[in-house]
């Protein structure tokens, strides 16, 4: 067992470029110490904005320090959607697919959900365009909010680190 793992392989980790064996290795084993903020460095070195990454939200998403107890959802292309317990779909650009025609779009013949009973929510960043979740739900389903994250408890009680701050990056 490694000690901690070459920035190689955490970088493969992050572009889900690992085999399933290495992946399983790497899952199955103790986890280094510092693989959080291992994975954190690869994701900082890759956006070219300053705030400090708190969290990785979901593709593309990251909670990020905007002061000492402001933390904001940002795109990769630096575009801010809102506080990170508020939903960032609620400020997302949104394609609804709700018809024969634009199912087809995407889904063989008589392979997509009814219209009458799903419609297909596609968000988008507004910066940049990127596709960043795909729901299907009944029309008039409100916008689900997967995940609100306790960054304290996370930061404080799981992995025993100050939490990042603009304040506290090195420059």
């Amino acid at each position: 067992m490694p000690e901690s793992y070459p920035r190689e392989i955490i970088e493969d980790l992050v572009d889900d470029n690992l085999e399933w064996n290495e992946l399983h290795d790497m899952m199955s084993s103790f986890k280094d110490a510092d693989r959080f903020q291992q994975v954190r460095d690869v994701l900082q070195e890759r956006v070219e904005w300053d705030d400090p990454i708190v969290l990785p939200y979901a593709d593309h998403l990251y909670v990020v320090a905007k002061s000492e107890d402001r933390w904001l959802i940002k795109c990769d292309c630096g575009h801010e959607f809102c506080e990170h317990d508020e939903n960032w779909k609620a400020d997302a650009l949104i394609n609804v697919r709700d018809s024969e025609e634009e199912y087809r779009e995407i889904y063989p013949k008589d392979m997509h959900p009814h219209p009458e009973y799903m419609e297909l929510r596609e968000f988008f960043c507004p910066g940049c365009n990127t596709l960043l979740e795909v729901t299907n739900v009944m029309p008039g389903y409100p916008l689900v909010h997967e995940f609100e994250p306790d960054i304290e408890t996370f930061y404080n009680d799981w992995i025993d680190e100050p939490i990042p701050t603009p304040e506290g990056q090195s420059a």
